[in-house]
């Protein structure tokens, strides 16, 4: 029997090697987004725990400078917290993008696939078809061996 050789399997490969990569970026922009969210998380745990001071600095004893420093340290971690966001919107949709290459290169490969599948079926059959046929060949002249043979 043949061995089967597709054709066009370097571009099949080619084709692996791309989506394995498209999925590493995929990876890596998941744990960007991770992080974003993480860094947002711990910078709403510190604007509550400033708030929680305020509380306190107000209950006690009023120093003023210790309050107008607590104040403005809520409105930068606020300001921080806005700009997290932003930054979590961004890696969304970078994040997105990187899903949607994915998801391209994915479909290539599995087309590249399919006509991998059709070739060896193809080749499946033709295989077939020249093992009939020298089947054919072979009960053909051992057939008209005997008639030979009867003749003499």
């Amino acid at each position: 029997m043949a061995r089967f050789k597709f054709r066009m399997q370097n571009i099949l490969n080619l084709k692996q090697k791309l989506e394995t990569q498209a999925e590493m970026r995929f990876a890596e922009q998941k744990k960007v987004l991770n992080e974003a969210i993480a860094a947002k998380e711990e910078l709403l745990r510190k604007r509550e725990s400033l708030g929680e001071e305020a509380l306190r600095l107000r209950s006690d004893a009023l120093d003023l400078l210790e309050i107008q420093n607590n104040e403005l340290s809520i409105r930068l971690c606020e300001e921080d917290i806005i700009l997290a966001e932003q930054r979590i919107k961004r890696e969304e949709a970078t994040l997105e993008m990187r899903r949607k290459e994915l998801e391209s290169i994915m479909k290539e490969r599995k087309a590249q696939e399919k006509l991998r599948e059709h070739a060896f079926q193809q080749f499946l059959k033709d295989e077939a078809a020249a093992e009939s046929k020298a089947i054919d060949e072979l009960t053909s002249y051992s057939y008209g061996q005997k008639q030979q043979l009867k003749e003499i």
